[in-house]
């Protein structure tokens, strides 16, 4: 509706509008955290998180809204029809913007359980955030350090613990959790630095994963592999949606078995950690394909910079436990 308009002021307009429906859903759902935190009753509790989902999908719904007033966007999408609103889901997922948080919860709002993330300890005590992701019971975990690990090998087990207990809650409610496994936003920079095998892609982190799958594998239904792909964004990605000149995302979305990780041998055999990470990476080589294919599908073909590497023949398998 929007697009007409010259790119600074669609910017400006889509910038108020987003932060009018950030403030307004954050500020509805540390209400009801206030009421969830001076009412600890179980059953009363479920019902209000259930309540700040549904406002977490208003947020996500309008998010949808504002995109289309600012610019024409066309969706290409494949693998919804395997996913279940009544299911437990570990979602992977590449990391191109920090438009990514939003594009996937307006575009899954309807077909999974609302995304919910891992957060530092500390973020619980952030003024509103804080309220709000606990109202929305997003899990928070305390990380020790690898020098405290090495003094007190004993804490070890501690994280995992506590990670457990609060995963607890979600036996009780349909539950879906993102974990960006590259651990930052995609650059080219930061793909030359790491020396990644890989064209459009980071090196895949596969302790996140494990340690979620460690400590609550056996509730998943099912890991999904999301493939974001911006094919005709500028450089900066976030300024260039909501400026208007985004015009189609695709996203892939693959539905995989849930590998069991056994979280004693993991944290202690090296071995059985090098089998995990090598089912990552070829999870990963197989996306790096997938990328290239959809950008030469939609774009004029662009030769790579540098090649990526080979991946290893066998298809991707869990590892044994």
């Amino acid at each position: 509706m929007f697009s007409f308009l010259p790119g600074p002021i669609v910017f400006l307009l889509s910038l108020s509008l987003l932060i009018i429906n950030t403030v307004l859903w954050s500020c509805l759902i540390s209400l009801g955290g206030i009421v969830k935190f001076l009412l600890p009753i179980k059953p009363l509790q479920l019902g209000i998180t259930a309540l700040m989902n549904r406002c977490m999908w208003a947020w996500a719904s309008c998010n949808g809204g504002i995109l289309f007033l600012i610019a024409k966007i066309e969706w290409d999408v494949q693998g919804l029809d395997e996913l279940d609103k009544h299911g437990w889901y570990l979602l992977i997922s590449n990391h191109l913007s920090g438009f990514d948080i939003a594009a996937q919860t307006y575009l899954l709002r309807n077909h999974i359980p609302m995304l919910k993330f891992f957060l530092k300890k500390e973020l619980l005590y952030v003024p509103l955030m804080g309220l709000g992701c606990w109202a929305l019971d997003m899990p928070f975990m305390n990380r020790t350090s690898p020098a405290k690990l090495k003094k007190n090998p004993k804490l070890r087990g501690k994280d995992l613990a506590t990670t457990r207990r609060a995963c607890e809650k979600f036996k009780h409610m349909p539950t879906s959790i993102i974990n960006y496994v590259e651990g930052s936003r995609f650059t080219e920079d930061k793909r030359r630095r790491q020396n990644s095998p890989y064209r459009y892609l980071l090196r895949p982190k596969a302790g996140g994963i494990a340690f979620t799958l460690s400590a609550m594998g056996e509730q998943f239904t099912k890991v999904l592999d999301i493939t974001l792909v911006y094919p005709d964004a500028p450089k900066d990605i976030l300024f260039g949606v909501m400026s208007g000149k985004v015009n189609k995302i695709v996203v892939r979305i693959q539905a995989l078995p849930v590998p069991r990780v056994d979280d004693k041998r993991y944290f202690s055999d090296p071995e059985y950690r090098v089998d995990f990470q090598r089912w990552l990476n070829q999870l990963w080589a197989d996306k790096d394909r997938l990328i290239h294919q959809i950008l030469q599908q939609h774009t004029a073909p662009v030769p790579a910079t540098e090649p990526a590497a080979e991946p290893e023949k066998q298809p991707a398998k869990a590892p044994k436990e």
